[in-house]
């Protein structure tokens, strides 16, 4: 089965706790604090790989959790740091948040690795918290949160040469003569249900990957029968072969399915005309198909809708008539074209795990006597906050004053004894 789109739930893990600790060994006066810190949580990962050639593995594994880093121990010993968990896909895979849409990245080259979720880093051990002021702290953080969302995969086939046109014109046919590939070749529109992948071998030393895409229809853009569901994977494609039946048997206007296809193809994103297309006159072995090459070839002549007139390569498959000027053009024309960039992805803002993105805190009121705090930052310093201890706790209502926590609690109108909430933690705001 193929499987080109999919979501997926990732979690890294979090990062180990930091310790509290102290030092207590025979003959070592005034040991000091000895808390080791919290060891790094594992990542997920998504790695190339160029042996899967669609996202089915996906289909019945939607979550991926990576585990956590280990918790920090006596005598400033650091915990273990936890393995990445990786994740391997098909080359083209496009990785996006579900949620936001933005773009996290794309995967196009061999061992290419992205991170989608990144591991917390451990929490500090008291070591790290000790002063002149304070030189016995018993102060740790716990580890921080690692990255948890749901991403979209989107696969678009990584094909030099896509083979386009209506349901039977010779694509498949095409393809299982010039490559290995095999696809189902039958007399009936919509054979082809999936894209079909094989690599062309000149006898230059020239290759190439060709790519037969299910058969188009007229408003195919607007959903109608397979709809865009494959137009996505011409996106990558850097030449067009558009085939055109000129055996007659159809009884269709040759010139007027030219026109609907490039129609389809603008629709779904006008750049697509501006790459190279050469026009594939196919099944010419027919007793009319000559014929009707001139009067097609007449047409195209007077035709100004293009931005250039496409060249014409009259082809039979069953014969392999025209093949081998077809494929040297193609292998010519991917030698001066270069890659095209991919519809909507220098649209959007890439995911930078580099610099911080944290959202300002928030203050909601729902009911009397009750405010409940909200905010990237400010949960993440919660989560890393150590409960146990009360100079933990009064290092956080620190940070808070710093964020400007408590004067814009008592801007909102929050007086003594009323609630504050932050997640499933509450206490009593104190002026």
């Amino acid at each position: 089965m193929f499987v080109d789109q999919v979501k997926v739930d990732v979690k890294a893990g979090n990062g180990g706790n930091g310790m509290v600790a102290f030092r207590r060994e025979k003959f070592v006066p005034n040991g000091g604090p000895a808390g080791g810190d919290g060891g790094r949580g594992g990542s997920v990962v998504l790695q190339a790989d160029e042996g899967l050639r669609t996202l089915m593995d996906f289909r019945y594994t939607r979550k991926f959790k990576a585990a956590a880093g280990g918790n920090g121990m006596i005598k400033q010993m650091t915990g273990r740091s936890a393995k990445d968990t990786i994740i391997k896909v098909p080359l083209g895979t496009t990785v996006t948040d579900a949620e936001t849409g933005e773009l996290i990245g794309d995967i196009v080259n061999k061992d290419q690795r992205l991170v989608v979720a990144k591991g917390g880093r451990g929490g500090r051990g008291n070591i790290h918290f000790a002063s002149a002021k304070n030189p016995a702290p018993e102060i740790a953080e716990n580890g921080e949160p690692g990255d948890e969302l749901t991403i979209r995969m989107e696969l678009k086939v990584l094909a030099d040469v896509g083979l386009v046109g209506f349901p039977s014109v010779g694509k498949s046919t095409l393809l299982s003569v010039v490559t290995s590939a095999k696809p189902k070749i039958a007399a009936y529109h919509f054979t082809t249900l999936v894209p079909n992948l094989g690599m062309v071998r000149l006898d230059d030393g020239r290759d190439f990957v060709m790519a037969d895409l299910p058969g188009l229809i007229e408003g195919a853009a607007n959903g109608v029968g397979l709809g865009i569901q494959f137009l996505r994977h011409i996106e990558r494609t850097r030449v067009i072969l558009h085939l055109i039946d000129m055996s007659g048997v159809e009884e269709n206007d040759s010139f007027e399915d030219y026109h609907k296809i490039n129609h389809e193809l603008t629709s779904y994103d006008p750049d697509l005309l501006k790459r190279p297309q050469i026009v594939v006159a196919t099944k010419m072995d027919m007793p009319d198909a000559e014929a009707n090459l001139e009067d097609f070839k007449a047409k195209l002549a007077t035709d100004d809708t293009l931005p250039n007139t496409p060249a014409v390569y009259p082809v039979s498959s069953i014969t392999q008539q025209g093949l081998k000027a077809l494929l040297a053009k193609t292998a010519d024309l991917l030698d001066t074209t270069p890659q095209f960039p991919i519809k909507g992805v220098d649209d959007l803002k890439h995911r930078d795990y580099t610099t911080e993105a944290d959202a300002d805190f928030s203050i909601d009121n729902p009911e009397p006597g009750l405010f409940v705090l909200s905010g990237d930052k400010l949960e993440r310093l919660f989560k890393m906050t150590n409960l146990d201890h009360e100079e933990s706790l009064m290092r956080f209502a620190r940070q808070l004053r710093g964020m400007g926590v408590d004067d814009a609690l008592r801007a909102a109108g929050a007086k003594n004894d009323d609630t504050i909430q932050i997640l499933d933690y509450s206490f009593q705001f104190m002026d």
